[in-house]
């Protein structure tokens, strides 16, 4: 019983240790593998496939399927953007179409910015056969090695003679374009690795050789190289189909390989003046090639498998600054590395590291790109190239500039390229970090900045000016920042600013105040004073928002609020600030779209001139049909059309709706039609008043362009000039509610009006207000002394009429004489006012 059961444990002891053997084989692979059944179920997988994939091996089971396997890859975030839905029939199908499955199936895909190289193999009876592999630093090296291979190509290329290099039986290594060109050899063919008699039968059939077949060539060439010494040269002379006559030299290289130069000496052949002269050509074509090679923009250097230098250029010995006596053939390379350590000239990592580094790198055999980093600061990029006789050949540049042209690109990619403020981009970045403080219930401020009047001092003083103002705006921000706060340049005049540490909202309300405090104070910019002024909204997080979205929207929201109460303050976010900002936004999309719909209509309210007793013009006032609100007036238009622009449009449809209305009417009728002072920012301003007279056929003099003192900053060159422009159109110019600004005198001096209208505030208060009385009879009588005619506005009562006439007023506009009326109901108030004045002079005459 013993001994039958110790015989029968003995196999089971074999196999266990067999299959631990393999088990361990199979975990020590360098590459993934994976096995799969005939359905595409999982068989056995190993250890590296889960490294290469980033996978949880503790979730992975023998019999899962390959679908679910496909679903915790992409999960794993290895096919980004692709779904494993779409993934698996692919899978699918690229195998079943294999047209031969005994072959391998292989191909390479892109996971992480790593290349994986996969193999698929039928075994039947067993199922699908998987290999991956990386290959990204093959493929990198391989790139690397195409390029070194792409400098050397082109270097033999720029030969002004054929050059070639054999092996020891006598296969070609390396040949230039002036090889093939000489003896009239295919360049589409690759000549890398043919024989001498390949060669040979190729250029005598091009007919070169003076008819000598390729083996009585082959036999002449190696009877005459295998006598010749290691320092010799073997010269012969070959005779093309051309009549052209070529030099062939061959020389042994120390490893036993042959260099052949093939030149051109057809014009020197007979003449000992062109022997001269082509040993003289000879010796600049090797000045030029040595010259070729020392003005590389990499150093390049190459070595013997004895780590002996053959050859380097200048670039390499200026770079390291090398001494004569290392640049001579035969010098060491550990020579050379100790040179440069005596004299200072090695990496920060230390003298000896380096030195023991490169000389493993030559003796490993392996090819290398390595960026080294200086003590001097220099950042010097080396690409080690072994060859197979045992030496190598490296390139050395000094990229110490493209780092820092990176670091500085890397650096605009965030920063604001004006102010040197971090942008939006990094901006939000640092919002996103924040999200973690929030995240633990700390307090983050986002205050946001809009600056007061930048856009007019930047159509005052012009773009150079503007972008010098927010420089200082910038070195203030940044000075009123406490330390750890990020300030930031969102874009044109908008600014931010993240706070954290916050110990309670008082902070940001501190930093908020210091700001609108900084940037109210003036600043000399290009010999202007200029005087600005800042909003400030703040949103403090998590009370405000958990997000770095909702933190900026709130923001911005208490922008909105503190420029709507009348700027250079700040305002905390509240709730709701956003059902506001909604209804606002609702209201400017409505109006978007109330243009194309036709729902704005024209008013006209009615002008009586005193002196003549009689209708002299309209006013043109905007009224929007609203499908749902009725008519909407013009104090509830405006505002939203002149923040979102919309006020160009509006006004353009205005000016052609008025002028074609007005041509209608008597010609000694005149129509007003009120300008926006964002109209004036428009460059087509006059344009559109030139369409509008065109289109509708109105002389000029009846049409009468109101501006508000807003649109007249003082000394605001672009304002005055387009003034002046539609003056010389013929249309009259008048300053509208007049007294109501800070600087109304000054505008009447800066350009000639043809008319003054007195603000209805005044006429208003003339009853219950002396000073109003006081103020209607100075700026009636400065408008007479001016030759400007005056109106004034908001007549309602008899009384009112009374003293404006008595002080000598020149127009008048008001309920009194009618409310504005439709388009539709100018020509019944024509005919009615035409019947009242018969009746009236009916009346007289009797």
């Amino acid at each position: 019983m013993k001994t039958s059961a110790g015989a029968s444990s003995a196999p089971d002891d074999r196999h266990n240790e067999t299959v631990d053997i393999l088990n361990a084989a199979l975990e020590s692979m360098p590459y993934g593998f994976s096995i799969w059944d005939d359905s595409f179920h999982l068989v056995l997988v190993n250890q590296r496939y889960f490294e290469i994939y980033n996978l949880p091996r503790e979730q992975f089971r023998p019999g899962m399927s390959l679908e679910t396997v496909i679903e915790l890859t992409v999960a794993a975030g290895n096919h980004p953007g692709m779904a494993a839905a779409d993934l698996y029939p692919a899978y699918r199908d690229r195998l079943a179409r294999t047209s031969d499955p005994t072959l391998p199936l292989v191909y390479e895909k892109s996971i992480g910015g790593r290349t994986i190289k996969t193999t698929h193999m039928r075994r039947p009876g067993i199922g699908w056969v998987v290999i991956h592999e990386d290959i990204t630093e093959s493929r990198r090296r391989e790139s690397a090695t195409r390029e070194q291979h792409r400098q050397l190509d082109a270097a033999l290329d720029s030969m002004p003679y054929g050059f070639c290099l054999w092996d020891k039986s006598f296969h070609l290594i390396l040949s230039n374009r002036r090889f093939l060109e000489l003896y009239g050899l295919d360049p589409a063919v690759e000549w890398r690795g043919a024989s001498l008699f390949d060669v040979f039968l190729a250029s005598a059939e091009a007919g070169n050789h003076q008819g000598r077949s390729a083996t009585e060539l082959l036999t002449h060439y190696r009877g005459r190289l295998s006598a010749i010494g290691e320092d010799e040269t073997f010269l012969a002379e070959e005779v093309l189909v051309s009549g052209r006559i070529v030099k062939v030299s061959f020389r042994r290289t120390t490893d036993g390989c042959w260099l052949a130069t093939h030149d051109d000496i057809t014009e020197q052949k007979d003449q000992i003046q062109a022997l001269r002269q082509r040993e003289w050509e000879l010796a600049r074509q090797n000045m030029r090639f040595e010259a070729a090679v020392d003005n590389m923009s990499q150093g390049l250097c190459m070595f013997d498998s004895k780590q002996r230098l053959i050859i380097c250029n200048k670039p390499y010995a200026d770079l390291y600054d090398m001494p004569e006596e290392l640049v001579r053939p035969g010098t060491t390379l550990e020579a050379i590395l100790r040179n440069r350590v005596e004299r200072g000239v090695h990496p920060e990592r230390g003298a000896e590291d380096y030195i023991r580094a490169r000389l493993e790198l030559v003796t490993n055999k392996v090819e290398a790109a390595d960026v080294v980093e200086m003590q001097d600061g220099r950042v010097i990029s080396v690409l080690h190239h072994p060859m197979a006789d045992g030496g190598w050949v490296s390139t050395h540049q000094d990229i110490t500039k493209q780092r820092q042209t990176e670091a500085r690109i890397r650096h605009l990619a965030r920063h604001d390229a004006l102010t040197d403020l971090p942008n939006r981009m990094l901006f939000r970045e640092r919002m996103e970090e924040a999200e973690a403080l929030v995240a633990r219930n700390e307090s983050v401020a986002v205050l946001f900045i809009d600056l007061d009047h930048y856009k007019t001092v930047n159509d005052l003083f012009g773009h150079a000016v503007g972008d010098a103002v927010l420089v200082k705006v910038a070195s203030r921000l940044s000075e009123a920042c406490r330390n750890g706060d990020i300030a930031a340049r969102l874009g044109g005049d908008e600014f931010a600013i993240l706070q954290s540490r916050l110990t309670s909202p008082r902070d940001a309300a501190t930093l908020a105040d210091r700001l609108v405090k900084a940037m109210a104070e003036p600043m000399t910019v290009g010999g202007h004073e200029v005087v600005i002024g800042a909003s400030v909204g703040i949103a403090i997080g998590p009370g405000d928002g958990r997000t770095t979205e909702t933190l900026m929207k709130n923001a911005d929201l208490a922008l909105y609020r503190a420029k709507a109460e009348g700027r250079g303050t700040f305002h905390f976010f509240e709730a709701d600030m956003d059902a506001a900002l909604q209804k606002r936004l609702a209201f400017e999309m409505e109006l978007r779209t109330a243009l194309a719909y036709g729902e704005f209509t024209l008013a006209f309210q009615p002008l009586f001139n005193l002196a003549e007793n009689r209708i002299c013009g309209f006013e043109a006032l905007l009224r929007w049909q609203h499908p749902k609100r009725g008519v909407v007036m013009p104090d509830e238009i405006i505002p939203v059309a002149e923040d979102s622009g919309l006020i160009v449009p509006i006004g353009e449809w205005v000016l052609r709706a008025a002028c074609l209305a007005a041509a209608e009417w008597p010609e000694d009728i005149k129509i007003a039609v009120n300008l926006s002072p964002v109209q004036f920012r428009h460059r087509n301003l006059v344009k559109q008043v030139e369409t509008a007279l065109a289109e509708s056929g109105l002389a000029p003099g009846r049409l009468e362009l109101e501006v508000t003192e807003s649109a007249l900053l003082a000394g605001n060159d672009t304002t005055l000039t387009t003034l002046h422009r539609l003056r010389c159109l013929g249309v009259g110019v008048a300053l509208d509610d007049f007294g109501t600004g800070y600087s109304s005198l000054s505008y009447l001096r800066a350009f000639p009006f043809d008319k003054i209208k007195i603000d209805r505030s005044f006429v208003e208060d003339v009853s219950s207000q002396p000073d109003s009385v006081s103020i209607i009879r100075a700026v009636i009588g400065l408008g007479r002394s001016l030759g400007m005619s005056t109106t004034a506005e908001g007549v309602e009562t008899a009384d009112q009429l009374d003293l404006v006439r008595e002080q000598g007023c020149t127009e008048v506009q008001g309920f009194l004489f009618s409310p504005p009326l439709p388009a539709g109901s100018v020509a019944t108030f024509f005919a009615e006012t035409a019947n009242r004045d018969d009746k009236a002079r009916q009346k007289a005459a009797s």
